[in-house]
């Protein structure tokens, strides 16, 4: 066995090991939350160490099994995959910091369950991102729906297993319909359903065999929450912060958005994505997300439900950017993914503290609050300016490259869609953090803490950290389009199991 199918077998093994280790010391929990943080450091290290491999021309890969002719259990990092690891990895080690402050603040039961149920969703998450063929990606995929199935339910309420219902019906049943039935067909066309760079089905497929192909693909991953496949995500916010976390930042519908961008660079390839019309079809109803999403979120009171529409309208950039005539629609994407899934895990974490210390869930209850606690809802400030595009936060980068991918390939209405949007999120995000940092003079005091000392420790830490990454980022930005340049280029891939 090679360094790099260890790599494979090590960020697979160790969220597994991870859930195995908890549920065995479950009724010690200092030790059940430091092996969590050990097991995410780990995972973190082995994460970047597959990153730096690849960047270096040396991509892991791992075939474990054929179970049938032409469909493999196999995997192979590039370069949005591996990107997409260190993103889940590090937030899992944030998020999990984070949940300790938070599970315990709220003196939450089933915190064992928890943390196993997080560890398999990030097992999950390691097998698509370095999933070599749609096949495989479509195994991981299906875990991570289950894994996290009992997250979205964990408070046991009616409204919690009705969100769970809603789901699950929405994501297995658009995996059954839709995902399933479009990996048969890329099957019996190209005999195979590797990541091929160019495009599994560059020259193979007419425009209606195509279309037909990616609608179902596009639709089928429907934890990138599309139009009209949404409606389990606004569902999912009964969970606790640290899931909807999990659920709008690191796992779930990023794994949505990074599916879409795979199976348009590796499945159907830049050129071919250019002459389908569909991927036009697609880029109209991501342009209507945008906007619709922005619209409801400034209706919503309710500060997590806020939030979870404005992450419907960011999922739909990544997804109009993995259908646009330009190739570097896709870089813009990868880097849209990780950009966003920073500055909305800073977001999510901050409502939670702000619940956890003063039981408050509304915007119209927040004013004055930023008094009482500065460092939380600076940090809403940061990532709330990372939302929108503003100077430097990193996502200003990632959404001016898809704005000049979509005003260079002529697709006006989601270029515009984009400017909409990040006007709509100055209204929406911005005065939450302005009213609570200054509020108007003569204004009500704010509210009294409900937990003695307010938020917990830990999640002020990871607050505080998150945000600071969304700074931080903002430098790194130019690095990073160089390293996902690759998925443009089609030069990687050549024969993937």
């Amino acid at each position: 066995m090679n360094t790099g199918e260890l790599l494979i077998l090590l960020a697979l093994g160790l969220p597994l090991f991870s859930a195995a280790v908890t549920y065995a010391v479950g009724r010690m929990p200092d030790v059940r939350e430091t092996l969590t943080l050990v097991s995410c450091v780990v995972l973190a290290v082995v994460a970047i160490s597959i990153f730096m491999r690849v960047g270096q021309g040396e991509p892991p890969e791992l075939m474990v099994a054929q179970p049938v002719a032409g469909l493999s259990i196999a995997f192979r990092a590039e370069p949005l995959g591996a990107l997409f690891a260190v993103m889940a990895s590090v937030l899992w080690g944030v998020n999990s910091l984070f949940s300790i402050g938070y599970m315990r603040g709220k003196r939450e039961a089933n915190q064992t369950r928890f943390y196993m149920c997080f560890a398999i969703a990030m097992f999950g998450v390691m097998g698509i991102a370095l999933a070599a063929n749609l096949f495989t990606l479509f195994v991981f995929y299906e875990v991570l729906t289950f894994a996290t199935y009992p997250l979205v339910t964990h408070a046991g309420t009616p409204a919690a297993r009705r969100g769970g219902r809603i789901y699950l019906m929405t994501l297995v049943g658009a995996s059954v319909l839709l995902l399933l039935p479009g990996i048969v067909g890329v099957q019996a066309i190209a005999g195979s359903t590797s990541f091929v760079a160019g495009g599994l089905l560059a020259g193979r497929v007419d425009d209606v065999a195509g279309s037909v192909l990616l609608l179902l693909l596009v639709f089928g991953a429907a934890k990138a929450a599309l139009m009209p496949l949404h409606g389990w995500l606004p569902a999912a916010m009964v969970a606790p912060a640290p899931v909807s976390a999990l659920l709008h930042a690191v796992a779930v519908v990023k794994a949505g958005v990074f599916t879409v961008l795979k199976v348009s660079a590796y499945i159907f390839g830049p050129d071919l994505i250019t002459e389908l019309s569909a991927a036009t079809w697609i880029l109209w109803i991501g342009a209507a997300t945008i906007v619709i999403a922005s619209l409801v979120a400034m209706t919503k009171d309710d500060l997590k439900a806020r939030l979870a529409w404005s992450t419907v309208g960011q999922l739909a950039y990544i997804t109009s950017a993995a259908m646009l005539p330009m190739a570097s629609g896709l870089v813009a994407g990868g880097l849209h993914m990780v950009f966003h899934a920073v500055a909305k895990i800073t977001l999510f974490m901050c409502a939670g503290a702000i619940y956890v210390a003063t039981g408050a869930s509304r915007v119209s209850e927040m004013g004055g609050l930023g008094r009482r606690m500065p460092w939380v809802f600076t940090a809403f400030l940061v990532a709330s300016l990372g939302i929108i595009g503003l100077p430097p936060m990193a996502a200003m980068w990632s959404k001016l490259l898809l704005m000049t991918a979509s005003f260079e390939g002529g697709h006006w209405l989601t270029a515009w869609a984009l400017v909409a949007s990040s006007l709509l999120g100055l209204v929406y995000l911005l005065p939450i953090a302005f009213r609570a940092l200054f509020p108007p003079i003569g204004e009500e005091p704010a509210r009294e803490f409900v937990r003695p000392g307010g938020t917990p420790g830990t999640a002020v830490v990871a607050v505080c950290v998150a945000a600071a990454a969304c700074v931080v980022l903002f430098f790194l930005a130019d690095p990073l389009a160089n390293y996902l340049a690759p998925i443009r280029a089609v030069t990687i891939m050549e024969g993937a199991p």
